[in-house]
C-alpha cells in the first residue's frame, strides 16, 4: 500500500514533469521528491520515469498508474469534502426522532424555526414507537430523539420542557379515589413496560428514577405498543407513571390520572449518540430550545391583574 504523501507526491511530478515544480507544490525538498519516487519504483518493482539531465518523462508503467490512481484520488478528495460538509455544514437530510405526542408537539415547534434558519437542509420526521432507539441511532435512521428524560447511554442535550408526573391507574381500581398518590406506589402497584424499551432498559431507567433510593420499582407485565399499555391498565393489569400531558391527549373511561405528591417532574428534550453529533444536530437543537423557550409576561402584567382599591 502506498500512503497518502506518496502517491500525492507521484501524482504531481506526473503531472509537472519537472523535480523543482514539484518540489515547490509540496514544500519539500528536490531531494525528498527523488527519494519519495525511488521508495515507490522499489516497491512496485519497475521505473515510472524516464530520467535525463534535461527532461523528465513518465515510463509506460508511471502512465498506467498515474490513469488509474487519479480518478481515486480526486473520489476520496470528493467524499472527504462530502464529509466535512456533512459534519460541519448545516444542510443535506437530518432525521429528527420523536416519542410521544409532547415531544411530537416540541419538534413541530422546532422546525418552524429551523426550517427558515437552514433551507438548505431537509428534516425528515421519524416517530418512534416500540423500537430501540440505540440501533436506530447507531444505522442512521434518527441522528437526533426527542423524548422524555433520562435516556441511556446518549448525551443528553437541554431540557425543552417539564411537566408534573402523573400515574394512570384502572378508574375502577382503588388509586383512582386518591387526591394524590406517592411515588412508593411504584414499589407495590405492577408498573408496566413496553416491550423493547423494557428489554434495553429505557421504560426502567426512567420509572425508577423517581421512586425513593433504595426502593426497588415492582415491574409488571410488557406490552407492545401504548396504546395497548394503556387498555392494560384500564383492565386492571397494572399502573404506568407518565407526563400530566398525556391525560389530555388519552383521556379514556378506563382509566385515571393521578397526580403524584413527591415526584420529580418529567423532562424533555432532545437527545443523540456522542458519535453522531454534527452541526446539523447542533443547529436543531439550537432552534429546539429558542422555539420552545417560554413566553416572559409583560412588563407590570401582574400588577394589570390585582384589583385596585
Amino acid at each position: 500500500m502506498l500512503e497518502r504523501h506518496e502517491i500525492e507526491t507521484f501524482l504531481i511530478l506526473a503531472e509537472e514533469l519537472h523535480f523543482g515544480r514539484t518540489a515547490t507544490r509540496l514544500r519539500v525538498t528536490t531531494g525528498r521528491v527523488s527519494q519519495t519516487v525511488k521508495k515507490i519504483e522499489r516497491r512496485i518493482g519497475a521505473a515510472l520515469f524516464e530520467r535525463t539531465s534535461r527532461t523528465v518523462n513518465l515510463t509506460p508503467i508511471g502512465r498506467q498508474l498515474a490513469a488509474d490512481l487519479g480518478p481515486i484520488v480526486s473520489d476520496m478528495e470528493k467524499a472527504l469534502r462530502r464529509a466535512v460538509t456533512a459534519g460541519r455544514g448545516v444542510e443535506g437530510v437530518l432525521r429528527v426522532g420523536f416519542m410521544g405526542a409532547a415531544a411530537g408537539q416540541l419538534v413541530s415547534k422546532a422546525l418552524n424555526v429551523f426550517g427558515p434558519r437552514h433551507p438548505e437542509c431537509a428534516p425528515q420526521l421519524v416517530e418512534v414507537g416500540n423500537a430501540d432507539v440505540g440501533t436506530l441511532m447507531r444505522e442512521g435512521e434518527v441522528d437526533v430523539l426527542v423524548a422524555a428524560r433520562p435516556f441511556p447511554g446518549v448525551v443528553l442535550g437541554p431540557v425543552l420542557m417539564t411537566e408534573p408526573r402523573v400515574l394512570a391507574v384502572p378508574a375502577a381500581g382503588p388509586l383512582a379515589a386518591e387526591e394524590f398518590v406517592p411515588v412508593a406506589a411504584l414499589t407495590e402497584h405492577p408498573v408496566l413496560q413496553l416491550s423493547t424499551q423494557a428489554l434495553h432498559g429505557v421504560g426502567v431507567t426512567r420509572q425508577s428514577s423517581c421512586i425513593p433510593e433504595g426502593e426497588e420499582l415492582l415491574i409488571g407485565p410488557s406490552v407492545s405498543t401504548f396504546s395497548e399499555m394503556l387498555t392494560m391498565v384500564g383492565a386492571g393489569r397494572g399502573v404506568v407513571p407518565v407526563g400530566a400531558h398525556v391525560a389530555s391527549y388519552h383521556p379514556r373511561p378506563d382509566i385515571a390520572y393521578v397526580p403524584f405528591c413527591d415526584s420529580s417532574p418529567v423532562e424533555w428534550g432532545p437527545v443523540w449518540l456522542e458519535a453522531n453529533e454534527t452541526e446539523r444536530v447542533r443547529a436543531f437543537v439550537r432552534a429546539a430550545v429558542d422555539a420552545n423557550a417560554p413566553v416572559p409576561e409583560p412588563v407590570g402584567a401582574d400588577r394589570a391583574a390585582r384589583p385596585t382599591s
